[in-house]
């Protein structure tokens, strides 16, 4: 758990509407002394944005359909420095997948491989 007041540690923001994965993102977070607000709508996830900047968003790439490029852009020039978007969708969504990658999400993972990852990458995306 992390010795910083709560004001000082670096927060990233989750959106997703599936509360179980988000229980697990945010539960995965807060184990490692992170902070990860989630919001389930766009709209949500934006007045987030506008009221503290992310170190890092986590974005179900479902949630932002294909406007990915649009918001990508959108969340890097909110907030200096820009926070790293982290992209995670079906792995049967190719073009899905790579259309985030060339809004500039990095990475962009399966949701298999995002979870599998989680607990390892998630200081390093949040750093």
């Amino acid at each position: 758990m992390s010795t910083q007041p709560e004001s000082q540690v670096k927060v990233g923001y989750l959106l997703s509407d599936d509360l179980l994965f988000t229980s697990r993102i945010t539960g995965t977070a807060s184990a490692l002394g992170l902070r990860v607000k989630a919001a389930r709508s766009l709209d949500a996830l934006n007045a987030l944005i506008a009221q503290e900047p992310p170190r890092c968003i986590l974005i179900d790439l479902s949630l932002a359909g294909q406007s990915i490029s649009e918001l990508a852009r959108s969340w890097q020039e909110a907030a200096s420095p820009p926070p790293r978007i982290v992209g995670y969708g079906s792995h049967v969504d190719a073009a899905m997948l790579r259309a985030a990658r060339e809004a500039g999400c990095d990475p962009v993972l399966p949701r298999s491989k995002f979870v599998e990852d989680l607990p390892r990458a998630l200081p390093d995306w949040m750093a």
